[in-house]
C-alpha cells in the first residue's frame, strides 16, 4: 500500500459520497479522508462539517477537500460519482452517461500517480468496475465494485426479520448483477448451520407458503432501490455502510467474505466479466473469489446474469 496513513479518497461528494465519509467518521476507519468533487465548495463545506464532528469521532483523522494529485499517497481511491438512477429507471439505462464520466476521472487518478486499490460505487457498477480496470490498467485484484454488497444486506435483514433471528445469525448470499438480473443462493442459505429450505412446517401446503415466501423476500431484496427512490428519489445509507465495511476489510486485512464485484477468471465457467460474487477480501484487495456449488437453476440464472452485463460491457470497450 501507498500510505502509512491509511489515506482514502473519495471522488463524488453526493448522496453516497457524503454517507460514506459521514460512516467512515464515526466508525474511525482511515486516518486520512480526502474529498474530490467537480463541485468544489460541495466538497470543502462536507469536509469543514465533518471535521467540527471530530470530536465526537472513536479516533482522530484529517479530512480535507483535495485534489487529484492527493491520490497519489492514498490506500485507497473511491468513486462514487456519476448520474444517479431516476424513478423507474433501471441501472444499466445509465451505462453511456457514466461510461463516459469515469474515463475522464480513471485517467485523472492515473495521471495523479495513483498505485493502490479502487473500489466501485457508481451504478451500473458491474460495467463501471470493468471499465475502472480497463482506464485504469491496474490488475483485477485492485479493482473492487460494491457488487450485491446491499441486496446481500437486504436479503439477511429480510430473512431475520421474518424468522425473528439476529441478520447477523442470517448466511444467505444475492449474486450475479447488482440489478434485475441478480439471484438468491437458497442452495447454500442457512441460519446456524440449518438451510433455510429445511426451515418450513411438515405439510405441504405449508411448504408451498413457505417457499413463496421466499420469492417474495427476493422480489423485495431485488426491487428495494426501485421503492426507496419513490420515496426518497435517491439509496444512500445503506450502501454507505457496506462501502465502509468494505473498506475496513481492506485496510485492517480482515480477509472478511463479502460480495463484491469481482473478475472471474474461469470461476463458476466464466471469464472476462465483473460481478458480484462472494470473495475474501484483505489488504491487496481481492484475495481469492470463493466458487459456491449452485445448483442448475442457480447456474442457468447466473449465466444469464453474466451474459447481460457482458453485452453492456461492448459500450465500455468502444471508449479503449
Amino acid at each position: 500500500m501507498a500510505n502509512s496513513n491509511r489515506r482514502i479518497v473519495i471522488i463524488g461528494t453526493g448522496f453516497v459520497g457524503a454517507s460514506y465519509a459521514f460512516s467512515l467518521v464515526n466508525q474511525g476507519i482511515g486516518e486520512e479522508i480526502v474529498l474530490i468533487d467537480v463541485n468544489e465548495d460541495k466538497a470543502e463545506g462536507e469536509a469543514m462539517d465533518l471535521s467540527h464532528g471530530l470530536a465526537f469521532s472513536p479516533s482522530p483523522a484529517r479530512i480535507w477537500y483535495g485534489s487529484y494529485q492527493d491520490c497519489k499517497q492514498a490506500d485507497i481511491v473511491v468513486i462514487t460519482a456519476g448520474a444517479n438512477q431516476a424513478p423507474g429507471e433501471s441501472r444499466l439505462h445509465l451505462v453511456e452517461r457514466n461510461t463516459t464520466i469515469f474515463k475522464g476521472i480513471v485517467e485523472n487518478v492515473k495521471n495523479g500517480g495513483f498505485n493502490g486499490i479502487f473500489i466501485v460505487a457508481t451504478n451500473p457498477v458491474d460495467v463501471l468496475t470493468y471499465a475502472t480496470w480497463k482506464f485504469s490498467g491496474l490488475p483485477s485484484e485492485r479493482i473492487i465494485g460494491s457488487g450485491t454488497i446491499l441486496d446481500t444486506a437486504r436479503l439477511r435483514f429480510l430473512l431475520s426479520d421474518y424468522f425473528q433471528i439476529d441478520t447477523r445469525n442470517v448466511h444467505a448470499y444475492i449474486i450475479g448483477e447488482h440489478g434485475d438480473s441478480e439471484l438468491p443462493v437458497w442452495s447454500h442459505a442457512n441460519i446456524g448451520s440449518i438451510p433455510i429450505l429445511n426451515m418450513f412446517t411438515v405439510s405441504e401446503e405449508d411448504e408451498d407458503t413457505f417457499k413463496q415466501d421466499l420469492d417474495d423476500i427476493f422480489v423485495q431484496v431485488r426491487d428495494a432501490a426501485y421503492d426507496i427512490i419513490k420515496r426518497k428519489n435517491a439509496t444512500y445509507y445503506g450502501i454507505a455502510m457496506g462501502l465502509a465495511r468494505l473498506t475496513k476489510a481492506i485496510l485492517y486485512n480482515q480477509n472478511s467474505i463479502l460480495t463484491v464485484s469481482a473478475y472471474l477468471e474461469g470461476k463458476y465457467n466464466h471469464n472476462d466479466v465483473f460481478i458480484g460474487v462472494p470473495a475474501i477480501i484483505g489488504r491487496t484487495g481481492i484475495k481469492n473469489v470463493m466458487e459456491i456449488q449452485l445448483n442448475e437453476s442457480e447456474k442457468k440464472k447466473f449465466a444469464s446474469s453474466v451474459e447481460l452485463i457482458k453485452s453492456f460491457n461492448q459500450t465500455v470497450n468502444k471508449y479503449l
